[in-house]
């Protein structure tokens, strides 16, 4: 197996502190190669080293013979890779075309002039948002398309250019189960043309399923490359972890307790835009209420109207038996309600603020008075605070000073819980809280989502995975279009009821 691109003893660090140790990773001609670990592993810092984002302390880079120190960025571009990074870097203002072509402009003579050829650039999208099964028109804005539909719009614009390795970070945390098969075939067709993929993903059955080889990081070190016909996913959870997780969703249906009194009742709640139709349900104190169904189908968007993110055209919210006029995210918060976003990066945390301070907004934004703009600021008490939850979450940083978004994707997770259990409430809700986060940290926060119950708090949790929501859940909803189509117990509840549930609404024949 001839290595098209070779980077040999990469180490990197940051202020004195190591991220990589050493590190030897390759890839192949027309090949899939897994890059696994928890998070914090160093699984985007050597991707990035990859693309010419970062310098590496020490080692090479070796690209079709021929020897780098360091790439730029450029460099990297003109060598045939291309990055999808976890956090999506499509422009919302720009449309899918200008995204796809941004910095690229195709051009053309008129009157001895260059101009923007865009005819050329709308054919070309034309052909790219057929291949990755998007079927948006190529003027449409992307700040009017879903996450999915985005995820989609950055791999065609990986692909655009014949790109040689194409490093997929997360690729598959926002997509539908059959964007998912989409996504595989498309990557069998890159195969087919000679491109190289470099997979990184916690969703170790998709490993399984998709790559040739795979490489395991643990704390900044290579611990392991295999073919995956050598591989099982326990081995693989050992390798990456250094240790077995025997029960790798910790709840079990055996261990659910009886819900307490009602907590939270929500009655015909719509949405000013539809999305979400008529929706009625009650949370237990005690309970972890799950809401399954497809991408798009209602949940998150159901979550952000009781949140008071979006507007709703008709509904009550009641809290504790009092009902609440929820306007905006502060008057809930106030109430004693938190949420944990599906949009970690664009919603979750303040991206100026450091580890301290994003802790501690939550419980000071509760207390305060005046919507928000009166009260006292206790630097001593957002010390104790973030010392307290970085502890209690295990948050891999430097100090509680560093920026938040100098952490890995899990970590940052860890401290927007830490946010939330800081400022202490009665209702929780989890918007797919384990959205590219690796197998330990889910495990954490399984464990969390259980403690919180059993200590009286209302859970709610959106989850795309089904195997996740059952296994958390002692009740679980299910969406299509906007509505509850049906409710399970967790000792009713299959996979595949769920899927026909989702799948079919309301004309689901299912006796439950």
């Amino acid at each position: 197996m001839t290595a098209i691109v070779s980077m040999d003893h990469i180490t990197k660090s940051f202020a004195g502190v190591p991220a990589l140790r050493d590190i030897t990773f390759d890839i192949a001609a027309a090949e899939v190669h897994a890059l696994l670990g928890e998070n914090g592993a160093g699984k985007s810092t050597l991707m990035k080293i990859l693309s010419g984002a970062y310098t590496p302390t020490s080692g090479a880079i070796t690209i079709d013979g021929i020897s780098h120190e360091k790439l730029t960025t450029r460099e990297s571009a003109e060598a045939g890779i291309s990055i999808i990074y976890q956090e999506l870097s499509v422009i919302p203002q720009l449309s899918i075309t200008e995204n796809i072509f941004v910095g690229k402009l195709a051009t053309r003579s008129f009157a001895g002039v260059q101009v923007v050829d865009y005819k050329a650039m709308d054919a070309r999208t034309r052909e790219l948002l057929e291949l990755v099964g998007l079927k948006r028109a190529p003027q449409t804005l992307v700040g009017q398309l879903s996450i999915s539909e985005r995820q989609m719009v950055e791999i065609a614009k990986a692909i655009a250019f014949n790109a040689r390795v194409i490093v997929m970070d997360e690729p598959t945390s926002s997509l539908t189960e059959e964007e998912v098969k989409l996504l595989f075939t498309i990557v069998g067709r890159l195969k087919e043309r000679g491109a190289s993929v470099v997979f990184i993903s916690h969703k170790l059955n998709e490993v399984m399923e998709l790559a040739d080889r795979v490489t395991i990081l643990k704390d900044g070190v290579a611990v392991a490359t295999l073919p995956v016909a050598e591989c099982s996913v326990d081995k693989l959870v050992q390798l990456m972890v250094g240790r077995e997780l025997k029960d790798k969703y910790l709840s079990s249906r055996t261990a659910h307790h009886q819900a307490g009194d009602p907590v939270l009742v929500v009655e015909n709640m719509t949405r000013a835009d539809n999305r979400v139709k008529a929706v009625s349900f009650t949370l237990y104190r005690g309970e972890i209420l799950g809401f399954s169904g497809l991408v798009g189908a209602g949940r998150s968007e159901l979550m952000a109207a009781i949140y008071g993110a979006a507007r709703r055209r008709s509904g009550s919210v009641t809290l504790n038996g009092k009902e609440l006029r929820i306007r905006r995210p502060y008057d809930a918060i106030k109430a004693g309600m938190a949420m944990v976003t599906e949009d970690r990066r664009g919603t979750g945390f303040f991206h100026n603020f450091s580890i301290r301070r994003n802790i501690a907004i939550g419980r000071q934004v509760k207390t305060s008075s005046l919507g928000g703009l009166g009260g006292v600021i206790d630097r001593a008490e957002e010390r104790r605070l973030a010392d307290e939850q970085v502890a209690a979450m295990n948050v891999r940083c430097r100090d509680i000073e560093q920026n938040i978004v100098e952490l890995s994707g899990g970590n940052q997770q860890k401290v927007i819980l830490g946010r939330l259990l800081a400022a202490g409430c009665d209702v929780i809700i989890f918007d797919e809280p384990t959205k590219g986060i690796d197998v330990g940290t889910k495990s954490a926060i399984y464990t969390l989502m259980r403690d919180l119950a059993d200590a009286g708090t209302g859970v709610m949790v959106v989850s795309s995975e089904l195997p996740e929501v059952m296994a958390v859940s002692d009740r679980i909803i299910v969406f299509a279009e906007g509505e509850i189509t049906a409710t399970f117990t967790a000792e009713e509840a299959t996979e595949e009821k769920l899927v026909r549930a989702a799948a079919l609404g309301h004309d689901n024949e299912m006796d439950h």
